[in-house]
């Protein structure tokens, strides 16, 4: 193991270690590089290492399966299915994605369904609103995986290891030899941190250790740190979210609701359900063209959050229902394909009275805690969060 006198790096040119490659994380890195690029000083530039315990980046996620039939795809957009840019900063920022199309404006027509009742109802749809350029929510093409993917192959100093899971910041000492034992995850003379792995193995010695997971998973990595601001990472509250995934071989099979023939077209359905929230038809948003007839549906986080702990089966079959009631397909129009996943941090419950919590910032130890979370829990506070922790860390240099 490297002794850390060998690892010591002038302050300079920062050694930073990034928990987590949402995007929350690849928002931070990719300004950190922008910001070094403006300093007048090369050896300014830090070199930023991710760690992600997942094999990809992004919160963006996507899943999809073939036909082997007619070798297109169902698509689904089972985590964020869009995102807004409210502020000046944030349009500017993702300008370069609209020029070239990667992302673009979803004008989707957004009804309000009420599912069939027991007694033979049938669903009822009202039109809601449509969504416009003025007040745009915006996809990522031709998957909602491409944009993380493009800002992950954009950085020119950051070194992305996947399929790591750090370890708590005193789980080492658990692991180590009693040679090992008296030394400190931290290093108060140089401010420096040393982060190992689930297996005990050293991942190198930082100058910030910058952790953007989900306050669930964030407790539990500082839990023992004495992390200054341990306290206030439980301050958000966030819930769980069930996502299910249906698919049918042609449009010719979807049920009437949502083949357009007997109820207008639309997009997005908000639903007056005890169980699911939303409704959004993929095959019909932006340069998903190809895709064969693929429909996301994201149960209710109270729901979902009720339910966290339940057996995937119960749960997607209880979704399934709700599904049925809602669409109101028959023997003839059910989905050929279906699939579901929980998310168990998706949502932050957003007080707006309550001042933002904002980084959390141990500048003994030049820890910083982050994430969306700390913000309005949407993808445009991944970036405000990121600016944010960047400022931090430049004001120290």
């Amino acid at each position: 193991m490297t002794d850390h006198a060998s690892c010591s790096i002038a302050l300079s040119a920062p050694k930073i270690a990034i928990i987590g490659g949402g995007l929350t994380g690849l928002l931070t890195a990719t300004l950190l590089e922008r910001a070094s690029n403006q300093s007048s000083s090369s050896s300014n530039t830090p070199q930023i290492t991710i760690f992600e315990k997942s094999r990809s980046v992004g919160r963006l996620a996507t899943r999809y399966r073939s036909d082997s039939k007619t070798d297109k795809n169902w698509q689904w957009s089972f985590g964020a299915q869009f995102f807004t840019a409210k502020t000046a900063v944030f349009q500017q920022f993702i300008a370069p994605w609209l020029d070239t199309g990667l992302l673009q404006p979803w004008c989707a027509e957004v009804i309000e369904l009420t599912p069939a009742s027991d007694n033979g109802q049938p669903p009822n749809i009202q039109s809601k609103e449509q969504w416009d350029a003025v007040h745009a929510r915006y996809i990522s093409t031709p998957k909602m995986t491409s944009w993380g993917r493009e800002l992950a192959a954009a950085l020119k100093h950051t070194t992305i290891i996947f399929k790591t899971r750090v370890a708590p910041l005193t789980q080492y000492l658990q692991s180590q030899n009693q040679q090992r034992s008296q030394i400190q995850i931290f290093n108060q003379n140089s401010k420096q941190t040393e982060l190992f792995d689930e297996t005990g193995a050293s991942l190198g010695w930082f100058d910030w250790v910058i952790c953007t997971a989900p306050n669930g998973q964030a407790v539990e990595l500082m839990a023992n740190s004495k992390f200054s601001q341990q306290d206030k990472i439980t301050k958000p509250q966030m819930q769980a979210c069930y996502t299910l995934m249906l698919g049918w071989d042609d449009v010719q099979k979807l049920p009437e609701t949502l083949n357009g023939q007997l109820t207008p077209q639309w997009d997005v359905a908000y639903l007056n359900s005890a169980i699911l929230d939303r409704i959004f038809i993929e095959h019909q948003k932006p340069a998903h063209g190809e895709l064969l007839p693929s429909i996301t549906i994201h149960a209710r986080n109270d729901w979902s959050e009720a339910h966290v702990d339940d057996d995937m089966e119960s749960v997607e079959e209880q979704l399934l229902q709700a599904a049925k009631q809602a669409l109101n397909w028959n023997e003839d129009s059910a989905p050929s394909q279906t699939d579901c996943h929980r998310w168990r941090y998706a949502a932050t419950i957003v007080n707006k009275d309550a001042e933002e919590l904002g980084i959390l910032i141990d500048a003994t130890k030049q820890w910083i805690v982050s994430g969306d979370w700390c913000a309005k829990g949407n993808i445009e506070s991944c970036y405000r969060i990121a600016q944010q922790t960047v400022k931090a860390i430049m004001q120290t240099q």
